[in-house]
């Protein structure tokens, strides 16, 4: 029986204890293997086209090349690549800049090394991943834009008003529940909604949803 082939990490920060720690410590997780380290984001974007990684852990604040740049400049040349921000911070800004910017997730690095193997895996498979904190403070204060923007975006969604309603409560955090109480619709009506809303805008999960409000203005 033919085993798949393991997932190719780059590992992109400053700090080569950091740096070198995170690729101790993935090597030692099943299904991951290490191909590279860089220590600025102009490595991290040469290292990319040379060694084409399935998953970069692309850090945000790094000399030459910021994290955010070079996930621009990466997604530029490369358009498939996955792109993890593994970052201190959980600063809004970062985290909304890192998603607009085509990330496919945002982890900060008290992680727990298993975890971020298995969040690594879940990038590779298409699901988007947020570290719990993370999740918490994007919907709670998410960048502000003028609201003619966000009209604009939202109006652009494919959904029915009051699927737009559901979907921008859904990515307030607001439980099935709540939802129910604010539009005074069962919680059975929320979860045909939410359904309808993954099933139209081809996303897999709530967290996919949320992130898609935000890109489009709607939360």
């Amino acid at each position: 029986m033919k085993t798949a082939s393991p997932i190719k990490v780059l590992v992109a920060d400053d700090q080569q204890l950091i740096r070198q720690g995170i690729a101790t410590l993935l090597e030692l997780e099943e299904g991951v293997t290490v191909v590279g380290q860089a220590e600025n984001g102009e490595e991290a974007i040469k290292m990319t086209l040379d060694l084409q990684p399935d998953i970069i852990l692309m850090d945000i604040q790094m000399p030459v090349v910021n994290g955010i740049e070079a996930l621009k400049r990466i997604l530029q040349e490369r358009p498939d690549s996955n792109i993890l921000m593994l970052s201190t911070f959980d600063d809004d800004a970062y985290i909304v800049q890192s998603l607009r910017a085509g990330s496919c997730g945002y982890l900060l690095k008290d992680i727990p090394s298993p975890d971020l193997a298995q969040a690594i895996r879940l990038a590779h498979a298409g699901v988007y991943q947020l570290a719990p904190k993370v999740a918490g403070k994007l919907v709670g204060n998410l960048f502000v834009e003028k609201r003619e923007h966000r009209e604009r975006d939202a109006a652009d969604i494919p959904v029915s008003p009051r699927e737009k309603e559901v979907l921008r409560l859904l990515a307030s955090g607001a439980s099935n529940k709540e939802i129910a109480q604010e539009l005074f619709i069962s919680e059975a009506t929320v979860k045909k909604h939410i359904t309808s809303i993954l099933s139209t805008l081809d996303l897999r999960d709530r967290t996919q949803a949320a992130i898609y409000a935000v890109r489009h203005g709607l939360a």
